[in-house]
């Protein structure tokens, strides 16, 4: 039976997998087992819930405040906010746990549920585990005064604005900067936090309808973007995606910057202040080579972690590291938060263009992107991915003919059932021609039977 939990908390088409009877389901043991592991420490608990704001977030939230009421634990309603100001206020607020209602950058039609334990940091695998094998059992329900309660927490979105302001080294005066919030959880927070800081502020994708998150606006559709900045004449914008734990960027020629260059932007700022922690940042499998190209000419030592900003997250805990994150755009700056926080990452990158008088495409320059192709196979057998011989000597064969000048990485989604494809060459043609050809091989080795 698969793992109900993937990289990024539970996710999947909403109403048909990712139902009122699961989001109770799940939000029952969750409480169960964080209680029994001592989160709660004998006092009422407490959770602060929020979500991105698509339509099936309504009925979602809903069961989930009823589990954690059900099961004892009083609910303060965040309403629609980021994924990482819930994460933030879990720790502001001292509450016992959170919960955001989210897929995050998928489609409408999807939806999901992130747990943070104390503190607002994710849940580890083993605890997730502990939730899933623990949900429909029975339990002995409290009544009367025992019940949770729920009421709306009204300064949700101040507190976070707040705190993000509070983390900048300088202000953004004289920057005009052009947002697309995609339509999502950060279409309030976002336009505000940059404001606030001084700067000039355009934005789009900023109408949410419960609809429209992620449809054609945000960080996995910057062509509207790319559009606005070069319209507006300004000097770069930035893209979240629905629940704003990503950030990346369009420079003001209308070029994307992307999370591997924004992390390294970050990186050389924070060494160059003396806060980046041993010289070290940390990434996943999945970073472009130029970017460790680009971080060993700046003597800056890059630790490589599973995909999933929760994997850099550990690593970044067990050592100590203050910067990491994903191409992808999830950036953790440790200092200020505990997860991928992407209205944080856009207002430190343009804190850096602010200090620096560089322009974002003269910052970006410090790597070079080798061309890299990411090819999504759909409809086979992911578990095969990383023992199926034969798919694994076509893998092999690849690798060789790069000859060292790229790489090859076949992997299991965990947000989604498909296997990513990437392969990164020297020349662009080369990497297309060896993507496909992967691509093929998985299909034909992994065919579902």
């Amino acid at each position: 039976m698969a793992r109900l939990f993937g990289t990024d908390g539970v996710r999947g088409l909403a109403n048909q997998d990712i139902t009122a009877e699961l989001a109770l389901d799940l939000a029952v043991a969750a409480a169960h087992v964080l209680g029994e592991s001592g989160e709660f420490e004998g006092h009422r608990p407490t959770a602060v819930v929020g979500t991105d704001g698509r339509a099936s977030g309504e009925f979602l939230l809903a069961a989930t405040v009823a589990g954690l009421a059900s099961a004892g634990v009083d609910v303060l309603d965040a309403g629609v906010l980021p994924t990482p100001a819930i994460a933030f206020l879990t720790a502001d607020l001292r509450a016992d746990l959170g919960v955001m209602i989210s897929a995050s950058h998928n489609p409408m039609p999807d939806n999901g549920i992130k747990f943070f334990a104390r503190g607002g940091h994710k849940l580890a695998d083993h605890v997730e585990d502990a939730i899933e094998a623990r949900m429909r059992e029975p339990w002995q329900r409290p009544t009367g005064a025992g019940v949770g309660r729920l009421r709306s927490l009204g300064d949700g979105l101040e507190r976070y604005v707040g705190h993000l302001i509070a983390a900048l080294p300088n202000r953004l005066d004289g920057l005009h900067v052009v947002l697309d919030t995609a339509n999502g959880a950060a279409s309030v927070a976002s336009p505000e936090a940059f404001r606030r800081a001084g700067a000039r502020v355009s934005v789009i994708g900023a109408s949410p309808d419960g609809l429209n998150i992620n449809d054609g606006y945000g960080s996995t559709h910057l062509d509207r973007l790319c559009e606005a900045v070069l319209s507006e004449g300004a000097d770069f914008g930035v893209a979240h995606d629905g629940d704003a734990d990503r950030c990346l960027a369009v420079d003001g020629s209308g070029t994307p910057v992307d999370g591997d260059q924004i992390m390294s932007i970050l990186a050389i700022s924070l060494r160059d202040k003396g806060r980046l922690v041993s010289d070290t940042l940390v990434a996943t499998v999945m970073s472009n080579l130029g970017m460790l190209q680009a971080m060993e000419r700046s003597a800056i030592t890059v630790r490589q972690t599973a995909v999933g900003d929760r994997y850099v997250l550990e690593d970044m805990k067990s050592g100590g590291y203050a910067l990491g994150g994903e191409q992808s755009g999830h950036v953790i700056l440790l200092e200020h938060g505990t997860t991928g926080d992407g209205v944080l990452t856009g207002l430190m990158l343009a804190a850096r263009v602010a200090e620096t008088g560089r322009s974002l495409t003269e910052l970006a320059s410090v790597m070079t992107r080798l061309p890299q192709v990411l090819v999504n196979v759909r409809g086979v057998d992911t578990s095969q991915v990383d023992s199926h011989e034969a798919l694994l000597d076509d893998v092999a064969r690849a690798s060789d003919e790069l000859d060292g000048s790229g790489r090859v990485l076949l992997r299991k989604s965990g947000t989604e059932p498909l296997v990513r494809v990437m392969v990164e060459a020297a020349d662009e043609s080369q990497a297309q021609a060896v993507a496909q050809r992967l691509a093929e091989s998985v299909r034909t080795h992994l065919a579902l039977r």
